[in-house]
């Protein structure tokens, strides 16, 4: 498993990461798929404390009992949840934030955490005051880095401006180009990593997509049409093979970008997360397989958060 350098972190993580909030909560089979994943090469897992009101970090924490050193482990923080009432609220202060991480050491059953990110964010937050919480938590060694989890430019750009953040966990794929637009090359210029979740597009990048559209975007897909999106998700089947499916073509394309460190995805079952291993046995993307790719699909823009 080829692994790249997250921002300017000594972390050296799996180009492709395993979302942990698929996994659902049979702790068998939720270790299993993480066995599979970690003994596939993958280092990377995401999970947060909101997944199922913690109990996701639970299952997280046990699956990597005896693996710990293995994995660089990622979860996310700012969404205070009771969880009685499965409710929740937004809350990036220092002191909710400072709350949160021991609660989230303590499911995870680890001593530190190697990448805490702010789970959203908005402009108006206190953001000084959440960066320092972020801050303290490294120097008390609670954990080794930060980043935040979000698509809003403008949130972004605040914390590239004021924090030191090494990366930021966004959606994108081939049918969300989104990044493309202004966040990658900034990143890139100030040597933060980019977490693409979502880079299967809710399996519709999957050699099933065609059956996914159907069942996922019977009210369209950011700013496409469902029948946009089927006129894409054919033609990139097109391009995929026995070689290369379209599950690693559109994981081979996010990671094209070298602002990405790895593509996230999740897995419900082994089943699924051998589907989108097969990446790892694909050729390489070339640069002519990458256009084409590009001329397939259509940026589209920011239209809100801006």
């Amino acid at each position: 498993m080829n692994k790249r350098q997250l921002g300017s972190s000594n972390l050296m993580v799996s180009e492709i990461g395993l979302g942990c909030m698929t996994l659902g909560t049979d702790e068998k089979k939720a270790t299993d798929i993480v066995n599979r994943a970690l003994d596939a090469g993958i280092n990377y897992l995401d999970t947060a404390d909101l997944y199922n009101f913690g109990r996701n970090e639970e299952i997280v924490g046990k699956a990597l009992k005896g693996r710990r050193d293995e994995v660089i482990l990622g979860t996310k923080g700012g969404n205070h949840f009771d969880r009685d009432k499965e409710d929740w609220y937004w809350d990036p202060s220092k002191s909710y934030i400072k709350e949160a991480v021991k609660n989230s050491l303590h499911r995870l059953g680890t001593d530190y955490i190697d990448l805490y990110q702010l789970h959203g964010g908005t402009i108006d937050d206190p953001i000084d005051e959440t960066i320092a919480a972020f801050d303290e938590l490294v120097q008390e060694g609670l954990v080794r880095y930060y980043g935040i989890s979000s698509i809003r430019p403008n949130v972004i750009r605040e914390y590239v401006k004021r924090s030191n953040i090494v990366s930021v966990m966004m959606q994108y794929s081939l049918l969300d180009r989104r990044p493309e637009e202004e966040i990658l090359d900034l990143l890139n210029e100030n040597q933060i990593s980019v977490l693409a979740r979502g880079p299967l597009a809710k399996g519709m990048l999957s050699n099933n997509g065609l059956d996914k559209v159907q069942e996922k975007a019977q009210e369209g897909y950011l700013s496409y049409s469902q029948e946009e999106v089927k006129h894409m998700v054919e033609h990139l089947l097109g391009h995929s093979s026995e070689e290369r499916s379209l599950q690693a073509l559109a994981l081979q394309y996010v990671l094209q970008d070298p602002t990405v460190s790895t593509a996230v995805f999740g897995a419900s079952s082994p089943e699924q997360l051998e589907r989108n291993l097969s990446m790892l046995e694909a050729p390489p993307l070339t640069e002519d397989v990458y256009a084409q790719l590009q001329q397939i699909t259509r940026p589209i823009v920011y239209q809100k958060h801006r």
